[in-house]
Order: C-alpha cells, then sequence, then structure tokens
C-alpha cells in the first residue's frame, strides 16, 4: 500500500511485495492494526481495529478489493469523544465494529479506561462521526446485529464481574447479548447470556451473522497470545441455543509451523455469488525465542461452506499467500489520504499547529512530561516493517537541561529508544538514551553544529540504530530490537517510531521543528557506515 506524502514527510522507499495479479500477500495491513472488523456498502469495503491509549481513536480504512486498503480517517477524532487522560498502557479503545444499516454506519467499541461501551454513527466514514452514546452492559468487545428493525447488542462477559443484567450466566466466561436503540445507545432488552465458547479461555470478540436459516456467532479464544484461535456456532434463533461447529477451530495456528501466530478476532464479509472472507489479527513472531514488534495485524482469509452449512478457512490456518477474492478487481485505485492519518500523539489531541506553524515542517511544543510519563509532546506513525529506515531533520534550540527533541522508537512508557538535541552547559550535544523497564542507559555524545540535525532510527537484522552526526564524528548506538518487544515490554500494541519534545521551561516558549521525515521498508542489507552531516544516499528498494 503506497500512502501519499503528508506535510513535512517523503517516501523513497518501494515495499519488498510481490503480487502477480491473482494473489496476494499477507498481513493485508500490517504493523500495529489489531481487532479488524469490516462492513461492504455496494461496491467499496470499510474496516476499522482498535487503537488503544492512541489518539485519535479507532483508524477507518476502505478498499474496493479487500487486499488494498487507504486510510480515510478516524472515528474519534475530536477530544469531546474520546477521554484518555486517564488511560493506562494498553487501555483505552478495544475491539471495535463497524457496520451499516439504511443509509448510516455505525460503530461500537469500549473505552476500557473511561466510560465502557460505546455507539457512534455517521453517513460518511470519513467523518465527521457523532458524539458517543454509552450502553449500559458489562464486558469488552461489543458488536452489532441488524435484523430489520431489530438490533442486537452483542458483547463478552465475566460474571464474576458482570452487572444485575445477566440473567442466566451458567459459564463463568462468555458472551451475552440485548436488544438495543443504536442511536440513544438504550437497552431495549435484558441482558442474556447465549454461549460459553468451546473451552477456550477469555471468550470474546462475538460477532453474530445469518446465512439462510441460522445465525452464526463468530468469536475468539485462547486469550490473546500464541494460543488465540477463533471458533463457531450456530442457532435457529440469535438467542440460542448455539451448537459449535464439528469443524472448530475456525481458526487456529496454536502448535504449526506458520509464519503467522495467535490468529484470532475474525469477522465475516459477504460478498456477491455467496463468495465470503475473514479479517483477522495475528502476529508475525521472530527469531529463535519468538518475539514480535509489529503488534498484532490484520490478515485477509477466505471461508468457504460445507455441504451441511458450516463455514470454515482451509486447515484452519491464514496463508501468506493466498488466491484474490474472484468477483474483486484484482487493481484497486485508492483515494489519496488526507493529512496526518498516519499519525498520532499518545492520549492527547493533536495541536492543530503541528503541520501549519511553518509549512512543510512538523512542529511541536515542549511540555515538562517525558517519554516515560503519560502524555508527552509525541507525533509518531506505526513501525509496519521488521527492517526499516527512517529519518528527519531537526531544528532545535534547548534552554537548559531537560529540553530534549529528537527521534524514538516507542513501544510504552517503560519501554522506548530516542536520539535527541540536548544541552550540557553552553553546547548543543547529541544525547542518546535506552529505556527498557526500570534499566536506562543514557549516552552524551559530541557537540553539534547549529542549525539542522539530521537523525536516523534503522531497524535491520533486530537490532535498532540511533545516528546521526557531531563535530568529534559519527555516532551510531544499537539496541536489541527484543526489548522493545511484545514478549519483553507487554501489553496490546507495536512499536511507533516519532519524534518528540520535552521542556521544563514554559512549554510554549519551546518548540521543536522537524523537516523531511522518512519511512520506508529497507532490504536485508548491511546497514550503511555512510553516517554524516547530509543523510547518505539510499537506493530505491
Amino acid at each position: 500500500m503506497r500512502l501519499a506524502p503528508y506535510p513535512g514527510v517523503t517516501r523513497r522507499g518501494k515495499a519488498l511485495r510481490i503480487e502477480d495479479g491473482r494473489t496476494f500477500e499477507n498481513p493485508v495491513l500490517p504493523g500495529f492494526h489489531p481487532d479488524p472488523s469490516v462492513c461492504r456498502v455496494g461496491d467499496a469495503f470499510y474496516l476499522v481495529t482498535s487503537s488503544f491509549e492512541y489518539f485519535p481513536g479507532i483508524p477507518v480504512f476502505t478498499s474496493l478489493n479487500l487486499v488494498h486498503w487507504a486510510p480515510i480517517g478516524h472515528v474519534l477524532d475530536r477530544a469531546g469523544q474520546l477521554d484518555l487522560r486517564g488511560a493506562r498502557t494498553s487501555g483505552g479503545i478495544y475491539a471495535p465494529t463497524i457496520r451499516w444499516h439504511g443509509g448510516m454506519f455505525f460503530v461500537t467499541a469500549t473505552n476500557v479506561s473511561a466510560g465502557g461501551h460505546f455507539i457512534v454513527h455517521g453517513e460518511d466514514p470519513r467523518g465527521p462521526w457523532s458524539d458517543p452514546v454509552w450502553v449500559d452492559q458489562d464486558g469488552i468487545d461489543p458488536s452489532l446485529f441488524f435484523e430489520g428493525d431489530t438490533v442486537y447488542f452483542t458483547s463478552n462477559v465475566e460474571a464474576d464481574v458482570a452487572g444485575p443484567h445477566v440473567t442466566d450466566a451458567e459459564f463463568e466466561r462468555g458472551i451475552q447479548q440485548c436488544l438495543i436503540n443504536p442511536i440513544t445507545g438504550k437497552r431495549l432488552s435484558p441482558t442474556r447470556f447465549i454461549w460459553g465458547g468451546t473451552g477456550g479461555k477469555f471468550p470474546e470478540a462475538p460477532h453474530l451473522y445469518r446465512r439462510g436459516g441460522f445465525y452464526y456467532l463468530v468469536i475468539a479464544e485462547g486469550g490473546t497470545e500464541y494460543g488465540h484461535f477463533g471458533s463457531v456456532a450456530r442457532s435457529r434463533s440469535p438467542w440460542g441455543p448455539f451448537e459449535p461447529s464439528p469443524y472448530n477451530p475456525l481458526l487456529s495456528h496454536s502448535g504449526s509451523p506458520n509464519p503467522v501466530q495467535a490468529v484470532g478476532h475474525a469477522d465475516l464479509v459477504e460478498l456477491d455469488g455467496d463468495e465470503w472472507w475473514l479479517v483477522c489479527l495475528g502476529i508475525r513472531p521472530r527469531g529463535n525465542w519468538y518475539h514480535h514488534n509489529l503488534g498484532r495485524e490484520t490478515f485477509l482469509a477466505p471461508v468457504t461452506w460445507t455441504s451441511d452449512g458450516w463455514p470454515t478457512v482451509r486447515h484452519a490456518q491464514v496463508q501468506m499467500r493466498e488466491q484474490r477474492p474472484r468477483r474483486l478487481p484484482s487493481a484497486s485505485p485508492l483515494p489519496s489520504p488526507a493529512t496526518h492519518h498516519e499519525w498520532n500523539t499518545v492520549r492527547t489531541p493533536l495541536d492543530p499547529v503541528v503541520f501549519s506553524r511553518r509549512p512543510n515542517w512538523l512542529s511541536l511544543t515542549g511540555r515538562p512530561a517525558t517519554l516515560d510519563e503519560l502524555h508527552p509532546s509525541f507525533l509518531g506513525r506505526r513501525q509496519q516493517h521488521s527492517d526499516f529506515s527512517s529519518s528527519a531533520g531537526v531544528d532545535f534550540d534547548p534552554q537548559e537541561v531537560g529540553d530534549e527533541a529528537g527521534l524514538v522508537v516507542r513501544m510504552s512508557e517503560s519501554h522506548h529508544f530516542e536520539i535527541a538535541v540536548v544541552r550540557r552547559g553552553n553546547t548543543r550535544v547529541l544525547m542518546t538514551r535506552l529505556r527498557v523497564g526500570s534499566i536506562v542507559q543514557e549516552t552524551v555524545h559530541g557537540s553539534i553544529p547549529d542549525g539542522l540535525v539530521t537523525m536516523h532510527i534503522d531497524c535491520v537484522d533486530d537490532s535498532y540504530t540511533l545516528g546521526a552526526a557531531t563535530l568529534d564524528g559519527p555516532v551510531r548506538v544499537t539496541g536489541d530490537a527484543v526489548l522493545l518487544s511484545s514478549e519483553v515490554a507487554g501489553g496490546f500494541t507495536g512499536v511507533y517510531i516519532g519524534i518528540y519534545c520535552t521542556s521544563q521551561t514554559d512549554g510554549r516558549a519551546t518548540i521543536a521543528y522537524f523537516r523531511d521525515f522518512k519511512y520506508y521498508e529497507m532490504p536485508r542489507l548491511p546497514v550503511t557506515e555512510e553516517w554524516g552531516l547530509d543523510e547518505p544516499e539510499r537506493k530505491e528498494v
């Protein structure tokens, strides 16, 4: 997927993906894009994913063939829609579902940090979307199913923390459902427990569908980890009783050598001619000791129906290379995205002057909060490739110790690597910092010339390299990528590459400017030794 440049951003790399017009390569949305949900409207498809503590919330994508996706906005792009002030690491927005009915788009999700379940609606998936209405139901991972004028609201439940609306919880954990008004969020029926899953832990991510005379309930089980899997059940009634499929699991890579692991959280979509596909999450671990930095990504797989009416996926596994949908175009012209759809802040809404203070520059106003705290002055984009190169020019004049601005590779408040311009005495110097939990390696390098400083963060062979030039010579500091992986850092997100600014003085008086931010995939070649005041020439890949 090639996206148009944003202000202050250029791209020169080409994705190393081989497509022949008949097949495609997974994942269709690489990098941190978990819990995908998809709907079809006419010839177009729309997809949303979880966003957790990042703002704006719930990215929206569109496609004409389910393979090539373009970002078109966010569902929660106003401060009044999304309160993340108290969101812990990997808190915030969980598991959205997108549906279309009666000329209106609906998205439901859970803000686990403030308010619980909510529903928003809008006529255009690009926005604007309504303010949230809140739903009085326990659990996470909500979903909507429309049948005429009746709307079903389905979520998971844990009986030990369930509220008084659960009327017949036969299992400790499982799936619950009520009728709802999706405009007001008001429940129109008691909430009923409808299925406990097949025995895997943490039954969640329910989606309800109808095909012929059956209602199908697809869920995830096993926890969002290497034992994650998908299962399905059906009933003649949307209230059950639900009979589990004899072909379960619908998806499972547990114990297999498949390069994709932890698959689950599937959502199905129907094409013409009773052709069905699903999107799901998965990870691509690396190394002898499995680890992944890209977070949970979005994968696409075909669904076939057995002669006795059950949905199945071939070998219950997602393939890295798969045949394209038969009835959809192989080429998919996509709209040019508006500015900053790739960019996110952490918990705090984006300052509108970031893109306009200096034409063709990005700007950040320093805050006292550091990268170790909940509300840093940070702007980033997802790491989407295991091997990549990123760089930017930094124009920053730190006034005192504690002022810093530069590039960062961020997994969380407690796991991040950065390179920055700082002040020591009367001199601007280069600083690198590697934080892994409570262990911090901070190094002050040589002094740097006045004006713009070009910095790099590359990742090759599972190592992040932070580099720049000083008057005393080039600096290259390396940190092991496994230290920023989910297996070490924990959490549900993926790594971001971005820019930041910290200031201990009046925040509005200290501004860092960034120019020509670049990010592109790199081939698996040795890292160049050519570090200097100017960025080394890099070939198209």
